[in-house]
Parts: structure tokens; sequence; C-alpha cells
């Protein structure tokens, strides 16, 4: 197994306007800093490749671009992340050069920059076509909450498992650990190419988890395991969160 090279792995992070819960969320001020730069600036320090930010609007492309960052317009009719990464894919890499893509989300403005890194390491082994990451659940009352996705796996080391299914239910039953799914993908440019072209599959629908159109497909998602679930931005109480660890870090 071989590390990709770091001239074939593109980063890419998509940020759009249209949340409910948290409006202008990739602009929201954090530390002196829009939420979107702030996640940027730990793609890059994560030191893995070329970073670029996929917006949907002028505000956050002005911003984004102010800060010294590749940023590229994309469109705001997109259902899926996946799907706005690979418009922006094919804008910034026409001619193909990159082999790895990873898709950091666009409101995780605490992620370690190793927890970046982590997700592009099942990659080393040929025959996996998707990377994704999880935490071993030691909070009861997640295990039976459906809004934590759990990774139902079979173990290929102390640190990684080969997916068989991801859902809401707990499960696997039985003694043993259960894994919260942390949605931090890292593709094969082939893999990500062919996961746009299919539809979404019944147990996506059922389960409203769009990496089981993968599995279904007979793609292959290997997970590593880490230590730390980063911090997604939701709320305003998830806002003030991030101004609280961001701050305690530059002290």
């Amino acid at each position: 197994m071989t590390s990709p090279n770091l001239d074939h792995v593109l980063v890419l992070i998509p940020a759009r306007m249209a949340s409910t819960r948290l409006p202008g969320k990739p602009l929201a001020d954090i530390c002196g800093l829009p939420m979107i730069v702030q996640v940027a600036l730990r793609a890059k320090e994560a030191e893995i490749g070329r970073v670029v930010v996929a917006v949907d609007d002028q505000r956050v492309f002005d911003v984004v671009a102010e800060a010294g960052f590749e940023v590229v317009m994309t469109s705001k009719d997109h259902q899926s992340g996946s799907d706005r990464i690979y418009e922006a894919l094919r804008k910034v890499d026409p001619e193909g050069q990159a082999k790895f893509i990873v898709n950091v989300q666009g409101d995780l403005p605490t992620i370690e920059p190793e927890t970046v890194r982590a997700a592009l390491r099942p990659l080393e082994d040929p025959s996996v076509d998707i990377a994704t990451l999880t935490i071993a659940i030691d909070n009861e009352a997640d295990k039976t909450a459906p809004h934590i996705v759990k990774v139902v796996g079979s173990p290929l080391s102390e640190s990684r498992l080969k997916a068989l299914y991801f859902t809401r239910a707990t499960a696997p039953y039985g003694d043993g650990p259960l894994y919260h799914h942390i949605g931090l993908y890292a593709y094969r440019r082939s893999a990500l190419e062919r996961f746009v072209t299919l539809g979404p599959s019944v147990l996506e629908k059922r389960e409203s988890l769009e990496q089981l159109r993968a599995l279904e497909a007979g793609m292959r998602i290997d997970v590593e395991i880490v230590d730390t679930v980063p911090l997604g931005v939701d709320t305003p109480a998830d806002l003030e969160k991030a101004r609280h660890i961001l701050s305690a870090r530059t002290k």
C-alpha cells in the first residue's frame, strides 16, 4: 500500500447559504473570520493537497477569495454535497489530475487537521472506492439515538473497518462496540464519477443515508477509526461552542 501523491489529492469544501437553523451559516463570524474561511484553514493545515471551496452564493465567493483561497461557483440546485463537489471537480480539474477527492463539509470549523488526513488513509488500499471516518460510541444515549448514524463493519485492524451497512438504528446486536459515523469522505475520482450517476437507492431512501447508494451498487467503503468527533455547526449554540474552542486554541 502506498500513500496518495499530494499532487493527485484535491480537497473540496462545499458551502451552501441555505440553512434554516442558522441563516447565512458560511459567513458566521468565528474569532474574526467567516466560518467557511476557518474550515479552509483547517483543510490547508492538513497539508494533503490542493484546497478549493465550492460555493453557491457570490457573497461567500468573495470572502473566500479575499482570504486567499481558491473558490468556484456551483449551482444552487444540487440535492447533495456529492453532486456539488462533482460539479466543482469538473470545473477546477477538467484534465483529471486529481485522482483522490476529499470532501470536507463547510460547517466543521474546529476539525483537527489530523482528522482530515485520516479520511484519506483507507484509499492506500487500491481495492477501496470510498473512505470515511468513525468513532466508538461511549455515550449510552447515542447508541439508540436515530440522529447518530452507526457504522456496521468488519474489523480490518485496530483502526479500520470494512463497511457493511450504515443505519440510524442500534446495530449490530449483541456485545461489542458501536460506531458513530462521521460524514467526511474521500473518494477515488472514478468512484465519485460513478456514484453521482447512480440514482437514489432503496435503502438510501429508507434510511435517508446517501452512502448506502454506494454499498448497494457494490462499491467498497472502508472506515478509519478516529479519537474525536468534529463539531458540526448547525445551530446558534453550536456556533458559540465553535467560537469557544477556537478561541481557546489561540491562547
